[in-house]
């Protein structure tokens, strides 16, 4: 369990982020046309998973536009992942113009926010995700993690495209 903040309120997380060197944990996730997904969709690519609370927050929306926009010339992916319901990630991205995000949802199951040690166990919060960002070379492998240590800040965009190879 980690202990971070929501605009200065103590919360939990259920574990921690996966360890950098280590094989990432596979995952189902649903997609905009409610399929599933696994690692086995990016395989072969380098992926930087975003896993934010919701994109109906200021600080969530803001970054998935930068990371969109800062991750054009890079040779990879971001992924955005939340509990929100697939259909308002895509409305959003569309809405926004953003076309280098592939939006993936917690919707069926939260065991994606279990194995990476991001989902909240308590605090306003509870049962969807922390801020938090990791990296994965071509063999989903993780080079780079970063969890929010505060809910509402942004990540570390830099570190983040550095370890991705931007």
């Amino acid at each position: 369990m980690v202990a971070i903040t929501r605009r200065g309120t103590p919360c939990n997380t259920i574990g921690e982020l996966p360890a950098v060197g280590t094989k990432a944990p596979n995952f189902r996730l649903v997609t905009e046309n409610l399929k599933n997904w696994t690692l086995k969709n990016f395989k072969g690519k380098k992926k930087t998973l975003y896993i934010v609370p919701s994109l109906d927050t200021p600080t969530c929306a803001m970054s998935t536009k930068i990371f969109n926009d800062r991750i054009a010339s890079v040779d990879g992916v971001v992924i955005i992942i939340s509990a929100d319901l697939p259909w308002a990630m895509k409305r959003f991205c569309s809405t926004e113009g953003l076309e280098h995000v592939v939006n993936l949802s917690m919707m069926r199951d939260k065991k994606f926010g279990k194995d990476y040690g991001v989902l909240l166990v308590d605090g306003p919060l509870e049962g969807i995700t922390a801020r938090a960002v990791v990296v994965l070379d071509e063999n989903d492998v993780v080079v780079h993690t970063e969890l929010s240590q505060e809910i509402a800040t942004e990540p570390d965009y830099d570190a983040a495209l550095k370890a991705i190879g931007a």
